[in-house]
């Protein structure tokens, strides 16, 4: 029966529980994802939230039912799903989360052999129309399901990024939001020499503390607090799935994702000389500059994971990093981790004995930047018309790979619009000019008003 289906988006599927997500919705995917893919063998595995372990269920009764084999690795974070498809050599892969939407959501992200994504323009379309149509053939004989433990070879998978004989005892403040980050710094920190100070540890779906989400100035206080009152070296904060983690300094100064790819980005080329990183289009000029004092290439990539790990495969780029905190690795393949990035921003302070706040402050200086501002804007193409027109007399350069991006001999800026709201996202940065960067910021918000 004929059923239409309101939680499909671009990259993943994301509803509010139960009228937009429910288990009925939940079986009709699993089944439309097996008719879609026909694959040998799927794992699924399930975030914190309270309907994810149902959700999980019924998603996996619509794979048996095709015949598809399930192996369900039990409560996990995204990456650990992208980890079991490529380890156990599956056919795809299923994780049912909302990573850090507000708690009456979830929903589910998709991949294919190898971890490949599966998003609006590689099938994820295709999934929706069948599931909608509900044209289901009878069950025939059902897959098998197995339960199996994929988090010892996670983690030393995890712990191969690093040379653990460097480290030294840091202090380290870890705030898992009661996502799902704490069960695997528990499993993680008895290989480390690290002195863990646990902040809304434990996983708990009714998120007592908010939503998991770090992005939220209102939800950086308690990793201050904690940071300050115990002296650490580090903080470090997740989303509820995990897929991305965010970093304060040792002063409890929030370091943007921005500067954390270039620090990635020098980390691994300088382990890997020559190679190449992915970077996205909205702020560049650090990354670009640090690719080229490290003998690496820079290659720009439209933002989204989907269009990062396209590029990463197809670049056999070592390593892919978002300034929104999404980190892209070639050994994990290709996929986004948030437990990797920290591992080796912990690595190089103990390799260099600098600060973090002396690893990035020499970039933040050479390149400062606005940080993303969002503004609703009810004709985005018609706003980024005007902009253009205002300011490509004077551009050295002009890019479109994502929204508008235009150079000038000081400083830059790229103005997007969201795939999925009528709001534009603007970033600015400059050459070792802040009030530069400042003054352009302003220039160009009042264009939006």
């Amino acid at each position: 029966m004929k059923t239409a289906i309101h939680c499909f988006k671009p990259y993943d599927i994301r509803g509010r529980i139960p009228d937009q997500l429910n288990d009925d919705i939940a079986y009709r995917i699993g089944r439309a994802y097996a008719l879609w893919l026909k694959p040998k063998n799927v794992v699924v595995g399930y975030d914190i939230r309270l309907t994810s372990e149902s959700l999980c269920n019924a998603v996996t009764q619509g794979l048996l039912d095709c015949g598809v084999d399930v192996i369900n690795i039990g409560q996990c974070g995204t990456e650990e799903i992208y980890f079991a498809t490529s380890h156990l050599k599956t056919s795809g892969g299923i994780v049912v989360t909302a990573s850090h939407n507000p708690k009456d959501y979830n929903g589910m992200k998709l991949v294919r052999e190898d971890s490949k994504p599966i998003s609006g323009d590689t099938g994820l379309n295709e999934i929706k129309a069948i599931a909608e149509a509900g044209d289901f053939p009878p069950p025939g004989t059902p897959g098998t399901l197995t339960r199996q433990d994929t988090k010892p070879a996670y983690v030393e998978h995890l712990l191969s990024y690093i040379d653990v004989s460097v480290l030294k005892p840091l202090t380290l403040v870890v705030n898992a939001g009661n996502g799902g980050a704490g069960a695997v710094v528990d499993l993680l920190e008895p290989h480390l020499p690290f002195n863990f100070i646990k902040v809304h540890h434990q996983a708990d779906g009714h998120f007592p503390n908010g939503v998991p989400n770090p992005l939220l100035i209102e939800n950086r206080q308690p990793s201050i607090d904690a940071i300050l009152s115990h002296k650490a070296d580090i903080g470090i904060a997740w989303d509820g799935d995990f897929d991305r983690c965010f970093f304060f300094d040792e002063n409890a100064g929030f370091v943007e994702g921005y500067y954390i790819v270039g620090l990635l980005a020098e980390s691994f080329l300088r382990k890997v000389p020559g190679a190449k990183i992915i970077h996205d289009p909205r702020l560049t000029w650090n990354t670009i500059e640090i690719a080229k004092q490290f003998g690496g290439e820079a290659i720009q990539c439209k933002t989204g994971h989907a269009f990062i790990k396209e590029r990463m495969r197809q670049e056999d780029a070592v390593y892919g990093g978002e300034m929104s905190a999404h980190h892209y690795f070639r050994d994990f393949a290709y996929c986004d981790s948030g437990m990797i990035p920290w591992l080796l921003v912990a690595e190089m302070i103990c390799k260099t004995g600098k600060t973090l706040s002396e690893l990035v402050s020499e970039r933040m200086a050479a390149f400062p930047a606005s940080g993303e501002i969002n503004r609703t804007i009810q004709d985005p193409a018609a706003l980024l018309k005007k902009v253009q027109a205002r300011y490509e007399s004077s551009a050295s350069a002009m890019d479109f790979t994502d929204g508008l991006s235009m150079s000038f001999e000081h400083w830059r800026f790229n103005l997007r619009m969201s795939n999925t709201e009528p709001v534009v996202r603007l970033n600015v940065e400059s050459r070792a000019d802040t009030a530069l960067m400042e003054v352009k910021t302003a220039e160009l918000l009042s264009l939006m008003d």
